[in-house]
């Protein structure tokens, strides 16, 4: 089935071309006569995306989550003032032994944000959703075997402010939510018997935009574990470019070692084909010197490759390895595409030499009901949504994505405008935009580099110098695609940043384009963003007392136009290389033009929950080439309307259109591909149809069919079949229906579901003035529709969804879950108290009794699992810890366990003596420690036979009893 056909039994949604992903074929069409084009559910899986990185493992389990600050207690005198100051003596929730056994216990991706009430007192342009601080840890266990390994914390993003500990440490600030955080823990981490213990503050009052960013570590999470002498982290370069011998892909390799001797290594880099044949290869050498990176580069020469575009977004894969005295160490699987990019200032965008118009949209992150949170599989279906209507460009509005969406467009044949958030050239926020364009380099889809987004300094000197150094850094270490920025005026001003990018990027002033292109004829340009233009999905009237916004497309913002005069200005000029609309989606926050008890925006191709608007047809139409397409509003069921007139639109891409109600010829019209049609039409119940016409057949036709009153509910996946994996996600269509099957677009009923073998990670209906909770088990429907997030389970078996509404007959679900394997994820390592830093007096030539006060300079800093080496004469040594026990323990009591104990001891505690080991051979020793709130002072006082390791061999736990 290819898309043409799609498009005539669909109307234009539900319609998806082959995306060239094996496992996402095209398939859906839309219910005639059904007032609503519901797409039918896919068959086949959702493709999971790869990762190319096989030293890294994701850690997203096992986290435990404290919504709120946690301040430690007052320092109490010098002693532990002193000590807090010192590595590895974090205090409060940073602290290696806090007691977070009471936090609730999260997954990542993970948006706090989400799961709060809409208060009005609420910062508005954030949805008016508190956010606050959180705290978040994770117990780490890693092997003995990993010891003296690289290893890495990457956190791909955390909203918005965030500082890290590791072991009590501070090893990281971060500055910005939609940059990662990348972690080297290997200087930090401990092994074996030794937990670890990740703490992370969030500081998400900390603000960097003006729409809603979540809180929370909100995107993947990953723990890194690599050979000593490996590749860093985006440290691979092979970016193809054409050259006038044919194809070449320069490949460079970055190799960091942390080993106490320079090593040689060996590169070896295959190009494989999309059938997985290798085609080119290459080899070097290079030596990694001490604790420093060194880079090696070879060329890959490929001749005539199958090129990357839009409409065939061909892949292939540069297989980095590196070996090490001829052994593999590590390895890099990094996804390309051979395509050239070309901005012309007359003619617009080139890609392989043949002018393509940018048909783009602006995104935020966020959906109904998840938030900000980035699921995979979602990111994909939003994207296929996309899709359907033609759009062939995104721009990332106004950050760095997440990765795994860049992975996307690279296989769905996107062209991406990559956005960097912070307009400033001080290092850190260099090493930001730096950081971006070292991850995003290698993508196909990614065609520009975005610096910034109206900028108040953008008509400066100050502006401009601030945007050659921030280009600068960019051309560093890219050099193949152009820079522009967003302009929101000052564009004529003597000083200002047009001047020093490559592309013009207009964020409006449509009406400027001529003038600009006649003052500045060698130099390209592009919309960046346009229309804002206002739609409440199945609203065809504005109620501007009930915040309700017609979806006639007759309503945008003062600075912007509709949907169709923001098009007709780009398609008019040559020059003007494309547009981004905004927004493909309805976002949260920044509700324009209403606020209170309006929570989200209006200005989405479609809404919140990803369900189209008029918008929708009208972009389909102007976008799509190479499928009929028609669009037919308003829905036809307007009780207590009889013989009043309705205004009737229709969009098309055919030469003419005409409209039959109830069989009888309305009208034909010469098709307006970029206005659309109109007709104004006595309301009769019945059936409204129209019908695209082309060389006198049809084309594509539309129907929409008068409701009667809903007597059920109707559940409708987005695929019949999902993965068993714990990470498969996929939203679900709630609507009623009527006597004859017929979706009812006037229903606005509450609904409540049930789920097995899945859980619910959301729930939205697209109304940007509801309240109701995004997390549980009940929606109302919103003109017609809700939606539902759900997440597979594991293995196979059958996901079954329930929905019942008071008077309507309920519906059933069963979706087929298949056994696929789970994604890698690093164990959780349950809560325990662990007693993991001690101190350790000196050699006692006496058998000392408990109370000895340690000092700084004389006992020793040591952790359990640490013996004392042997000495040659016997004598006394004390272990002192101080503790204070978690919640539980205090309450009711515990075990205090040590795995292991070299040599005779006796254990105190508080002064009182609990238990003796007598014994000099290695052994365990346990004592009942009664309850008791506040610190408590450990005492183990060993006698060390001469010549024997002794102390603490093993780990030592306080459980509860």
């Amino acid at each position: 089935m290819d898309r043409r056909q799609l498009l005539l039994g669909s109307a234009g949604l539900g319609a998806l071309a082959s995306l060239g992903l094996p496992e996402a074929k095209a398939a859906g069409r839309a219910v005639e006569g059904d007032g609503f084009p519901m797409p039918q559910p896919k068959t086949g899986l959702m493709p999971r995306l790869p990762d190319g990185d096989p030293t890294r493992t994701r850690i997203e389990r096992g986290w435990r989550f404290h919504e709120g600050d946690v301040q430690p207690e007052a320092l109490k005198n010098h002693d532990d003032t002193y000590g807090s100051v010192k590595a590895g003596n974090a205090r409060g929730a940073a602290a290696r032994d806090y007691d977070d056994s009471d936090w609730a216990e999260v997954r990542l991706p993970h948006d706090w944000a989400s799961f709060q009430p809409f208060e009005k007192t609420a910062n508005v342009s954030q949805g008016y959703r508190k956010r606050g601080i959180g705290w978040y840890r994770r117990r780490l266990t890693l092997d003995a075997a990993d010891h003296g390994k690289t290893i890495e914390l990457h956190l791909d993003g955390v909203a918005t402010n965030a500082t890290v500990w590791v072991n009590g440490s501070v090893v990281a600030h971060s500055w910005s939510g939609y940059a990662s955080i990348i972690v080297d823990m290997t200087p930090f981490a401990r092994f074996g018997e030794e937990d670890n213990v990740i703490a992370i503050r969030v500081d998400a009052e900390a603000m960097e935009g003006w729409w809603y960013e979540g809180a929370g570590l909100y995107r993947h999470a990953w723990l890194v574990r690599r050979s000593p002498v490996s590749i860093v982290t985006d440290g691979v370069h092979c970016d193809p470019r054409r050259t006038d011998n044919g194809w070449q892909v320069p490949v460079t390799v970055t190799v960091g070692n942390i080993e106490p001797a320079p090593v040689g290594v060996v590169i070896e880099a295959d190009l494989l084909d999309p059938a997985g044949k290798r085609v080119a290869s290459g080899t070097t050498a290079t030596t990694a010197m001490v604790l420093d990176r060194v880079e090696a580069s070879l060329t890959l020469a490929v001749g005539a490759p199958q090129l990357w575009s839009v409409e065939t977004p061909t892949l292939y894969i540069v297989h980095t390895r590196l070996l090490r005295d001829g052994k593999l160490i590590d390895e890099r699987r990094t996804a390309i595409g051979f395509r050239t990019v070309r901005f012309d200032a007359d003619n617009g965008l080139f890609v392989n030499d043949k002018p393509v118009k940018l048909k783009g949209v602006c995104i935020h992150q966020d959906h109904a009901g998840v938030g900000v949170a980035q699921y995979d599989a979602l990111l994909g279906w939003r994207l296929e949504r996309l899709k359907a209507m033609g759009c062939n460009a995104i721009r990332m509005s106004h950050n760095a994505p997440t990765a795994e969406l860049l992975d996307w467009c690279d296989r769905m044949g996107f062209l991406v405008m990559d956005e960097n958030r912070h307009f400033n050239p001080a290092p850190d926020y260099l090493a930001q935009l730096a950081w971006m364009v070292r991850r995003d380099r290698n993508h196909p889809s990614v065609i520009l580099w975005s610096v910034f987004n109206e900028e108040p300094m953008q008509g400066t000197e100050a502006g401009v110098e601030m945007v050659r150094r921030m280009e600068a850094a960019v051309r560093k270490l890219d050099d193949s695609r152009p820079v522009t920025s967003a302009m929101n005026g000052s564009f004529y001003n003597p000083q200002n940043v047009s001047s020093v990018v490559d592309v013009m990027g207009f964020n409006y002033y449509q009406g400027e384009y001529d003038k600009w292109h006649r003052l500045n004829p060698g130099r390209p340009s592009t919309s960046s963003e346009d229309t804002s233009a206002f739609e409440t999905r199945g609203a065809f009237a504005s109620n501007p007392a009930a915040h309700v916004i017609t979806s006639y497309d007759d309503e945008a913002a003062s600075w912007g136009n509709t949907h169709r005069k923001a098009w007709q200005l780009i398609a008019a000029k040559p020059f003007i290389a494309g547009g981004f609309v905004w927004t493909g989606f309805d976002y949260h926050g920044e509700p324009t033009p209403y606020e209170w008890p309006t929570i989200a925006s209006f200005f989405g191709i479609m809404d919140l929950c990803g369900f189209p608007k008029t918008a929708f047809g009208i972009h389909s139409a102007a976008w799509i080439d190479d499928a009929p397409v028609v669009w037919l509003a308003p829905h036809w069921t307007w009780p207590g309307r009889e013989g009043q007139t309705i205004k009737v639109f229709v969009a098309s891409n055919a030469e003419s259109v005409t409209l039959l109600l109830n069989g009888k010829v309305i009208g034909s019209q010469k098709v307006d591909r970029l206005q659309g049609n109109e007709w104004q039409v006595p309301y009769a119940p019945g059936r409204l149809e129209a019908q695209a016409m082309r060389g006198g057949k049809i084309v594509a036709r539309m129907v929409h069919e008068t409701a009667g009153k809903p007597v059920a509910l109707r559940l409708t996946p987005a695929r019949t079949v999902m993965a068993g994996d714990d990470e498969d996600v996929q939203p679900i269509t709630i609507d009623a229906v009527d006597a004859k099957g017929r979706h009812v677009p006037t229903a606005n009923l509450m609904t409540n579901f049930t789920v097995e073998g899945a859980s619910i990670l959301g729930i939205g209906n697209g109304d940007p003035n509801s309240h109701e909770p995004e997390k549980g088990n009940a929606r109302s429907l919103f003109n017609g529709l809700a939606q539902l997030i759900l997440q597979a389970g594991s293995g196979r078996g059958t996901i079954t969804v329930r929905a019942t509404a008071e008077g309507l007959q309920p519906a059933r679900l069963t979706i087929d879950r298949a056994e696929i394997a789970p994604r890698a994820q690093v164990g959780v390592t349950p809560p325990l108290m662990v007693l993991g830093d001690w101190r350790r007096s000196a050699l006692l030539a006496d058998r000392p009794g408990p109370g000895l006060v340690p000092d700084n300079n004389s006992w020793a800093f040591l952790r359990s699992a640490m013996p004392t080496p042997a000495e040659p004469q016997p004598g006394w040594r004390v272990y002192t810890h101080r503790l204070s026990p978690w919640k539980r323990i205090a309450a009711e009591g515990g075990t205090l366990r040590f795995a292991s104990v070299g040599g005779r001891a006796t254990l105190w505690m508080d002064g009182k003596k609990l238990a003796e080991k007598t014994d000099p051979a290695p052994a365990s020793l346990e004592a009942v420690i009664p309850a008791g709130a506040g610190q408590r002072l450990v005492e183990l006082i060993v006698e060390a036979p001469a010549g024997q390791i002794s102390g603490l061999l093993g780990k030592v736990t306080l459980t509860p009893r």
